[in-house]
């Protein structure tokens, strides 16, 4: 390639490029978002538009990328190491949770110098750069990456429909020891069970580890549209009735309220949270006190807080915990 002149990434550019990286998302999307996006703001010289970038082929973005990060590393190292066992080790992750095609392949046997980057990282990094680093570091990353808690390799996927399942059903299976950092679980809120279906179909025919679809009662429909595309090892769960909130225990939420409300003056009748229609329940407790709307995310955060043991988790959710539990796990790496 001919002589390029850039400007070199920062420290901190540096580290949020390598996040992108190895974050749980297509590999495809998320190899050529971020090179293009290192090309766009970083290469002075040839200067390529989104136009022109759109149009070169996987090898040469590559190849450019990888230059970038590896002159911008010169910047803050005397001499960068030449070791590509992370290289190696992440294109393998790659490869055994996602069905990749041969010009995806390109991107992916890149010779970034991740064994210089790490070195930059700090204990603050997110826990996929925690991650990363054992894979240069550790003759059993898998292991250590368990014990640690780092949440990667990923080894399921869970696809719900909202912000309140992403919160809880991690607390939940920690209680019933299942701890979905340890054991690489992935959530991922759809925001919707219109978008849950969507959200699978674009996983479903690329990736190779299990995946659990979470739907409210009302998603039939949408039920029907997933199961067809089911592999024989993923699994699909509708809850028995209402949405998610519906099905925590009455004394959990009546716990979150009381603690919710504990410095307003006025009492608080909790002997009308109902059996079924908790979320309408719910909805008009916090319009009626005048506080604010109820708003899911705030208040799945409240119930995590007030959440003390197994008593606090209904049959239903101790059921789709067992069932993620049962998924077996594809060979990762």
């Amino acid at each position: 390639m001919e002589k390029i002149k850039i400007k070199p990434l920062t420290k901190e550019q540096l580290i949020i490029s390598a996040d992108r990286l190895t974050r749980f998302k297509d590999p495809e999307s998320k190899y050529t978002r971020v090179f293009k996006d290192i090309i766009l703001s970083n290469l002075i010289t040839p200067k390529y538009n989104k136009k022109e970038l759109d149009k070169i082929s996987y090898a040469a973005m590559g190849t450019i990328a990888e230059r970038i990060i590896n002159m911008s590393l010169q910047s803050y190292f005397d001499k960068t190491d030449d070791d590509y066992l992370i290289n190696q080790r992440l294109y393998d992750y790659e490869k055994s949770i996602f069905n990749i095609d041969k010009e995806t392949e390109i991107l992916l046997k890149n010779k970034i110098n991740y064994s210089s980057l790490i070195k930059l990282f700090d204990d603050n990094v997110p826990q996929n750069l925690k991650w990363l680093k054992t894979l240069k570091n550790s003759p059993n990353p898998n292991e250590e990456s368990h014990e640690n808690g780092y949440k990667f390799p990923v080894t399921k996927l869970v696809i719900c429909e909202g912000i309140t399942e992403e919160i809880l059903l991690p607390e939940f299976g920690r209680l019933l020891n299942y701890d979905f950092d340890k054991n690489g679980i992935q959530v991922i809120s759809a925001g919707g069970k219109n978008q849950v279906v969507k959200t699978f179909y674009k996983f479903a025919q690329n990736i190779k580890i299990p995946v659990f679809v979470l739907l409210d009662s009302d998603a039939r429909e949408n039920y029907n549209e997933i199961v067809p595309k089911l592999k024989e090892k993923d699994k699909i769960h509708i809850l028995a009735h209402g949405e998610f909130e519906d099905n925590l225990p009455v004394k959990l939420i009546e716990k979150t309220l009381r603690y919710a409300t504990e410095n307003i003056s006025y009492p608080a009748d909790f002997s009308t949270i109902p059996e079924f229609g908790r979320v309408h329940y719910l909805e008009e407790f916090f319009k009626n006190r005048g506080s604010h709307e109820f708003k899911k995310a705030e208040f799945a955060a409240l119930v995590k807080k007030n959440i003390t043991g197994i008593e606090d988790i209904s049959t239903e959710f101790q059921v789709i915990i067992g069932e993620l539990k049962d998924l077996q796990p594809v060979d990762i790496m």
